[in-house]
């Protein structure tokens, strides 16, 4: 029962020092960046009070979830050192219980806020950047006209099975045309009977039209025909405005989704390192919590943390360090110098390295 107690009140500890810290990072992003941002929407584009409104709101969750590891970081610093200055953690070694055994809430707590950030991450920040993108496009810029994209993925979908696929290598807004096509054709088993290559469609009459292409047919895996062909309709009736609305950027999409364009791109023989690195980060950085509880609370029984500004402090300095790392980290995943799967855990390597090091060592 004491042991239970103990936990709850270190629990409720670490809790409300990390509410703190999401509301002392936010605010620290909100004012170096995001107002900035609104500043010169209004200033450039006479934004409207509910167009900025509305960006502030829907840009609240990506900042939300940078701060979770950093508000983890700085509430282990913040407990462990008040804990320490004030000699509890004297009276409950005294009391024969274990460094290990005191740090455990703390830790399992960090587990919890990286499960939570991950979940956070894939339901609500997607989601809240594609609104956040729209308001900036549509509604503060006024945008009318479309814009280039590349890597455009139609699918055409029935009873879960996907039918018809169609993947463009670019969409030019210049001539209204999709270059490098490939549309691909499945049965209601989901296996590949029809393929079809084109150089370019063009949108004529509310018609796709492809150029130049080549006509496949398989069966049980083996081109069953070939046929070249000079024009040929693509089948697909979405127009050129309904087509760029459709397409996301990788930090609008879930990892549910992020997965199912990758695979297709690895179909095409393009290019899926950012994607990729954008895929593995949704799970590296909320696992960062973990990562920084274990750091957290070893540094912040040491002599030197008897304040709650040396904590900040720490934590900014560890901070830095970890973001610098991540950044590095990042530019060789998208550069695909490093496969992404393995750079974008390098910080979080480290991390857990250095953690374990420090509790070992407070442990002894």
């Amino acid at each position: 029962m004491r042991i239970r107690i103990l936990d709850w009140y270190i629990f409720r500890e670490v809790i409300m020092a990390a509410i703190f810290g999401i509301c002392a990072f936010s605010a620290v992003f909100i004012g170096s960046g995001t107002l900035f941002k609104i500043a010169r929407f209004i200033t450039d584009y006479g934004a409207s009070i509910s167009s900025v409104i509305k960006i502030f709101v829907y840009g609240m969750p990506a900042i939300i979830m940078w701060t979770f590891p950093m508000s983890m970081l700085l509430a282990t610093l913040l407990t462990f050192g008040r804990l320490s200055s004030s000699s509890e953690i004297t009276a409950m070694k005294s009391c024969g219980i274990s460094f290990k055994r005191i740090a455990a809430p703390a830790i399992i707590l960090g587990f919890i806020f990286s499960i939570c950030a991950i979940i956070f991450n894939e339901h609500v920040v997607p989601w809240a950047n594609t609104a956040y993108n729209n308001v900036v496009y549509y509604e503060i810029q006024g945008n009318t006209e479309l814009k280039s994209q590349d890597h455009i993925i139609l699918k055409d979908i029935q009873n879960g099975v996907i039918r018809r696929l169609v993947y463009a290598r670019e969409y030019r807004a210049s001539d209204e045309t999709l270059q490098g096509i490939t549309l691909q054709e499945f049965n209601f088993e989901g296996t590949l009977t029809h393929v079809e290559n084109a150089s370019y469609a063009e949108w004529v009459s509310n018609v796709w039209i492809m150029h130049d292409g080549m006509i496949y047919d398989i069966s049980d895996s083996q081109r069953t025909r070939t046929m070249r062909f000079a024009t040929q309709t693509l089948p697909v009736s979405a127009s050129p405005r309904q087509i760029v609305r459709e397409q996301k950027k990788p930090e609008e999409l879930t990892m549910k989704e992020l997965k199912a364009q990758i695979e297709i791109m690895k179909t095409q023989n393009a290019s899926t390192a950012k994607l990729e690195t954008e895929l593995y980060q949704r799970l590296s950085i909320p696992m960062a919590s973990l990562i920084f509880a274990l750091i957290g609370v070893p540094l912040g029984l040491q002599p030197t943390r008897n304040s709650s500004s040396a904590g900040f402090a720490i934590s900014v300095v560890i901070i830095f360090i970890y973001y610098s790392i991540m950044t590095l980290a990042n530019a060789l995943a998208r550069g695909d110098i490093v496969p992404p799967m393995y750079a974008v855990w390098i910080p979080n390597i480290i991390g857990l390295i250095f953690g374990t090091f420090l509790i070992y060592r407070a442990s002894r």
